[in-house]
């Protein structure tokens, strides 16, 4: 992508949301906490360098089922808005066949239910599009490892609200503020809170409760409560 179009401010229409969001940290984030965080941005990403040696075998055997079913590429980077409006590639491994943009637009057109689930949740609880192996990798949240390096680039945080595409920040009204003013999180309130048994309304208030009580007691509880909902399963598919 080319570097003008790497930050939404470079975007006539959404230099006001850049804008709101720099206004709104700097009214509800007093001086004194700038440097907590950067101390959390460091501490992310020293775990997640760690995670990354940890779970390195893990990484080898899943690109090696992937590879086998269906080919490369292995991972798949998909434009997120980060902090600020800083748009970036976020990283996941493929869980969708090759020619899914195809599947999904001719599902579209001939499903009027898919339709309106998709436009409701941007998501499709039967999506063909989903590999045999993808399917696991997604009730596991496996699918979600490599985000790592991008936490590890600080594009991202192991804790704070999910990362949105750009088509999605409108429907999150005022909150949209709260979105931009901090790093999208692997795991946040979402994910231990319901994760896809929860509306699209509740994820966006569960975003806009951790951005205003957020503390590293919260970040810590959150982590802890993470690892109890990925081995349980709940609400992931």
């Amino acid at each position: 992508m080319e570097k003008k179009q790497e930050h939404l401010a470079d975007h006539p229409s959404l230099n006001a949301f850049v804008a709101g969001a720099r206004q709104f940290r700097q009214q509800r984030q007093p001086k004194h906490s700038r440097w907590l965080e950067r101390l959390h941005l460091r501490l992310d990403q020293g775990m997640a360098a760690v995670l990354l040696l940890l779970f390195s075998p893990v990484f080898l055997v899943v690109a090696l089922l992937i590879w086998r079913k269906d080919g490369a590429p292995i991972l798949f980077g998909h434009y997120r808005i980060g902090q600020h409006g800083k748009l970036f590639r976020c990283l996941k491994f493929r869980s969708m066949y090759l020619d899914s943009d195809a599947m999904l637009r001719d599902l579209l057109e001939k499903d009027a239910n898919a339709r309106a689930e998709w436009e409701r949740d941007h998501k499709l609880l039967n999506d063909p599009r989903i590999t045999p192996i993808g399917d696991f990798l997604r009730r596991t949240s496996l699918d979600e490892l490599p985000q790592l390096f991008n936490v590890l680039r600080g594009e991202m945080s192991l804790v704070g609200p999910r990362p949105i595409t750009l088509a999605e920040l409108p429907r999150y009204g005022q909150v949209r503020w709260h979105y931009l003013s901090v790093r999208p999180g692997m795991t946040g309130l979402w994910q231990v809170s319901g994760r896809n048994d929860t509306t699209y309304e509740e994820r966006v208030e569960l975003d806009r409760v951790f951005v205003e009580k957020h503390s590293l007691r919260m970040r810590l509880s959150i982590l802890v409560h993470t690892l109890r909902v990925v081995l349980l399963g709940s609400g992931a598919r």
